[in-house]
């Protein structure tokens, strides 16, 4: 087993943000150069597993809030096949939340599993009690 290197990992990196940032159309066929067909997504939200699982959480997101913009908060730290990214996720103008997304990236540069953790959670309550 070779060991991935950073810059092939960076590459990856490159295509996850891609990902999230895709129309629909695009979302699927940039998942299937990013993902590993069984890639698993764990978030305090729950655990979903493949390309159509992420991208169908992408539309249901959009569905509810409206358009978004999945950004970089630093730069990622890359070593022995795992990145941490450090996120930040923008309605319009707005910060709507903040995290950290631990990826584990295979020797082909596959994403085959992310973790994440939100460091600053959407204030939701806020919002329905404004509605």
């Amino acid at each position: 087993m070779t060991e991935t290197t950073a810059p092939a990992i960076a590459d990856t990196v490159s295509r996850y943000l891609e990902f999230w940032n895709s129309t629909p159309d695009q979302q699927r066929r940039t998942g299937d150069r990013t993902f590993a067909g069984d890639a698993s997504y764990i978030a305090p939200i729950g655990v979903l597993s493949g390309v159509d699982a992420l991208a169908d959480f992408t539309d249901q997101f959009v569905s509810n809030m409206g358009d978004y913009r999945f950004q970089i908060r630093t730069e990622p730290d890359i070593h022995h096949g795992y990145a941490r990214l450090a996120w930040e996720i923008r309605t319009g103008d707005t910060s709507f939340a903040e995290g950290t997304d631990v990826l584990t990236i295979d020797d082909a540069g596959l994403v085959t599993s992310v973790v994440t953790f939100v460091d600053r959670a959407p204030e939701v309550a806020a919002h329905h009690a404004e509605g």
